[in-house]
């Protein structure tokens, strides 16, 4: 009985302690805010799905990616849907691993060069968005140090 009438007291003197630190306006205050939660969450409640953000690409594979996009979109409305197909085919490899859809890439540029178009303006243009992509992959190449000619083991 004594020891529970000791354990009492000293904890009504270690309540009293705080509250003189804290201050009585101020630890008022605190456990008003505290108070009642609004809502009491269960734990069989299902919770919705939360948004998973996007990882983020660096910013030469962006580049990559950009350039590729224009290049398919031009191949498509000129009628080079094949090419333009494979183009879209290894820019989307370039997600899942980045060195093999270079290595795509580069394979694709290989066969674009044999397009032709009869349009002198427009055979300037598609010289010019594989130019724009042929230097994107050789900068993204040169920062990833891989070799532009070696093919990546799978």
């Amino acid at each position: 009985m004594l020891d529970a009438l000791v354990a009492v007291v000293a904890l009504l003197l270690v309540v009293a302690g705080v509250l003189i630190i804290v201050g009585p306006r101020q630890a008022v205050a605190r456990l008003r805010a505290l108070g009642r939660p609004d809502r009491l969450t269960s734990v069989f409640v299902a919770q919705p799905p939360q948004q998973v953000a996007a990882p983020s690409v660096n910013p030469k594979t962006q580049r990559v990616l950009t350039a590729a996009a224009r290049l398919a979109s031009w191949l498509r409305t000129h009628g080079q849907d094949e090419a333009a197909r494979a183009v879209r085919g290894a820019a989307a490899r370039v997600a899942g691993n980045e060195a093999a859809g270079l290595y795509a890439l580069q394979e694709t540029m290989r066969r674009i060069r044999v397009v032709n178009v009869t349009d002198s303006a427009a055979q300037e243009r598609l010289t010019a968005l594989v130019t724009e992509l042929r230097s994107a992959v050789q900068d993204r190449f040169e920062q990833l140090e891989l070799l532009p000619f070696r093919r990546p083991r799978t």
